[in-house]
């Protein structure tokens, strides 16, 4: 796991000793950057379900301004902040349940969510975003989810973008149309 480009290109980051995170393979991180490439530089993004930081911390490499790290596992945000260490970055890593983070974590141009596949939290975590309205106009949600994975409908002025297959994953996208 490296960091593709950007400021800190190359550098290899930590990867979790067991399978309770499930990092997102190159293959998928890629195919992530070439969606939202645009979207990035000087943008303040969000990294929820962080695991190990790469997603968060390949958007601060191509020039976001800021990326608020956040995930409930101690190990996780450990990883997180390992990883920064590692790419000589600092951002807020914060221990947080996804679902609750949402009601005051304030607005953000680009969100990467990246759930636990089988847990069931795309539709609840995907509902408060759109309620508590975390988007600046014109801002992002790229979601990753099994492709079989059934992910809820946008609430204005959120509205569902694209969605890219790449094997059995999905990305899917969600933006908030400009008020």
């Amino acid at each position: 796991m490296r960091v593709i480009t950007g400021i800190a290109r190359g550098r290899k980051l930590q990867e979790p000793k067991d399978m309770s995170v499930r990092p997102t393979t190159d293959m998928v991180k890629e195919a992530i950057f070439s969606i939202v490439q645009f979207d990035v530089p000087g943008r303040r993004v969000l990294d929820l379900f962080a695991g190990t930081g790469q997603l968060g911390i390949e958007a601060l490499s191509r020039g976001a301004k800021e990326c608020v790290f956040v995930d409930s596992s101690p190990a996780s945000l450990a990883l997180v902040r390992k990883n920064l260490e590692i790419c000589k970055m600092q951002a807020p890593v914060i221990r947080a349940d996804a679902v609750s983070y949402l009601e005051r974590c304030g607005k953000f141009d680009l969100v990467f969510m990246d759930p636990p596949y089988h847990d069931g939290l795309y539709d609840k975590i995907l509902q408060n975003a759109f309620r508590f309205d975390i988007l600046n106009d014109g801002g992002i949600i790229l979601v990753e989810s099994m492709r079989d994975e059934p992910l809820p409908p946008a609430a204005p002025p959120y509205e569902a973008g694209r969605t890219y297959r790449y094997g059995k994953i999905s990305l899917t996208t969600y933006r908030r149309s400009a008020t």
